[in-house]
């Protein structure tokens, strides 16, 4: 079985691919869906003047909002009709999640299966529309304010108009993308969340590698630093895919049964991953920064000089800019917060236990039930510890390095580890596709062989 297997995986070519119509489908769906995502970010909220925004960009870069401009593709920084991206519904994910583990009534609802489901994803979206409401206020407000005090209009007609007409808007683009990323799930390949967000983060990478080479050939980077920085990035990712392939192969073996062969028992593995939870505890961890910090970014600018709550803002965002040790540690406490909370929704260690109970199976030198439960939750535990310290080590360095020697921020470590882990989760969908199609070939084929032999 292993050898048939093991050829099979191998036979996964381009020329497999090329017969693989329902695939190539689903791909072209799914660039076509990036490539309005990439489109929509160009297209600017209504009363808004790109050349003013863009000087006011310029005279306002820095701080976290770096961040969020790099997750929306740059869409931020142009204030386009998706300026505030994906992060609204992730908020609001997290908020309908941690809801559901404290309250008995989401939680019933949340057991009641598929109408369940629907119900809660019907929060979500109600929460999403709450938050991009908030978020694209304080943003309007934000640019009215703060454009005149550079003393630029990056506002045709600033007033209640214009404020209204942005939160329409914002709040169209960001359930649109929502829309788009459901429709890539759905009808194309990968999470369409995660490539949407891994899209807008590609799409400064050929900028970012410019700049850096432009900085070695004009001598404003050390080439020696320039060699380093990519040697760093190349270690990072091959660290990543080690990391994302580790597993903890628990044995699991069922009851012996009678075969030609004589008696014989069956055993297998029951993988878990070193970290369970994905990319999903960064972007969390990011999302919830985010929103309370674009408001005060744009409030607290705007207000500066004004009110002694202007300043407070002011000195609070300073103290949360990329690289400080306040933004660290949240970051790094939300990573593993996030890290332990998503590893238990995944993966329930009652009900592994139950099924495998209930089908036989059990683990050598653990009795079946609770106890087996409680193994579980044991080494799920302690594999957790590993992948939140890993997970926190591959955000936080390369973030605290790239603040200390002033490279730019796209190839930070949470960039590089949502990208990497969506190519991988994106590549293995598809190898799982070509693996599905070239079986439904040979079932074709024996059964035009078992008609004929009829």
């Amino acid at each position: 079985m292993a050898s048939a297997a093991d050829s099979m995986a191998s036979g996964l070519n381009l020329s497999k691919f090329g017969q693989a119509t329902e695939l190539k489908k689903r791909l072209w769906f799914t660039l076509g869906a990036l490539i309005i995502f990439r489109m929509l970010s160009f297209v600017p909220l209504p009363g808004v003047d790109p050349t003013q925004l863009g000087l006011l960009a310029d005279r306002t870069q820095g701080g976290v909002l770096d961040f969020f401009n790099t997750f929306s593709g740059g869409a931020l920084e142009r204030m386009s009709v998706i300026a505030l991206g994906v992060m609204p519904y992730i908020t609001a994910s997290i908020v309908v999640q941690l809801a559901t583990s404290l309250s008995p009534t989401l939680a019933a609802i949340k057991k009641d299966g598929e109408s369940g489901r629907k119900r809660l994803n019907q929060y979500t979206r109600y929460g999403t529309v709450a938050l991009t409401a908030i978020q694209g206020y304080f943003i309007a407000v934000g640019l009215e304010t703060l454009g005149a005090s550079q003393g630029l209009a990056p506002v045709v007609e600033p007033g209640m108009l214009f404020r209204i007409a942005a939160v329409i808007s914002l709040i169209g683009g960001t359930m649109f993308l929502m829309w788009l990323g459901e429709q890539i799930t759905s009808r194309g390949v990968g999470n369409g969340i995660s490539l949407i967000i891994m899209a807008g983060i590609v799409a400064h990478l050929p900028t970012t590698l410019v700049q850096l080479f432009e900085g070695g050939r004009s001598g404003s980077m050390n080439p020696v630093t320039l060699v380093a920085i990519l040697a760093a990035v190349a270690g990072l990712i091959l660290f990543i895919c080690f990391m994302e392939r580790a597993q903890r192969r628990i044995l699991i073996q069922y009851p012996k049964r009678q075969t030609q062969r004589g008696v014989q028992s069956e055993r297998s593995h029951l993988p878990l991953k070193i970290n369970t939870a994905g990319v999903i505890p960064p972007i969390f961890a990011s999302s919830l920064l985010l929103m309370p910090l674009t408001i005060s970014q744009f409030a607290g600018q705007a207000q500066a000089g004004q009110s002694w709550s202007g300043d407070l803002i002011i000195t609070l965002n300073q103290y949360l800019q990329h690289g400080s040790l306040v933004y660290m540690l949240l970051y790094g406490a939300g990573i593993i917060f996030f890290s332990f909370f998503y590893t238990a929704v995944v993966f329930n260690p009652e009900e592994t236990a139950e099924n495998l109970k209930k089908y036989g199976g059990f683990i050598p030198g653990i009795r079946p039930g609770k106890n087996t439960e409680a193994y579980f939750d044991y080494v799920l535990t302690r594999i957790t510890v590993i992948g939140a310290a890993y997970l926190t080590v591959i955000c936080l360095l390369p973030e605290y390095l790239v603040s200390a020697l002033a490279i730019p921020f796209y190839l930070g470590g949470t960039s590089l580890l949502i990208v990497v882990n969506v190519t991988m989760d994106t590549v293995t969908q598809i190898q799982s596709h070509l693996l599905a199609h070239q079986y439904g070939d040979l079932i074709k084929k024996a059964k035009l062989k078992g008609g004929r032999l009829r």
